[in-house]
């Protein structure tokens, strides 16, 4: 299966966790989103995220020079957030 890969290196809190929700809306059920970023939070709001819209981290990987994410979409996903994070999605 082919991941759809976005990167997000350089940008900072909130973006990459904005940009990884916005991402996810698009995928249908099962596939699945490489994200690449640098922001040191991001380990705490994608993981975050993740947990809110019922979507499955696959691979986490931290590295000095970048952090990876593999999401799986899945099946029957709300596709929406609620919270803080709903809130500035809707921005």
């Amino acid at each position: 299966m082919t991941a759809i890969r976005i990167d997000l290196t350089g940008l900072k809190c909130p973006l990459p966790a904005l940009r990884t929700a916005k991402a996810l809306k698009r995928l249908s059920p099962g596939e699945v989103l490489e994200v690449h970023c640098t922001d040191p939070l991001a380990v705490i709001d994608i993981p975050s995220l993740v947990r809110q819209t019922g979507d499955r981290v696959e691979i986490a990987e931290r590295s000095d020079a970048r952090i990876v994410f593999v999401i799986e979409k899945a099946h029957g996903s709300p596709g929406s957030l609620s919270g803080p994070l709903g809130a500035l999605q809707k921005e």
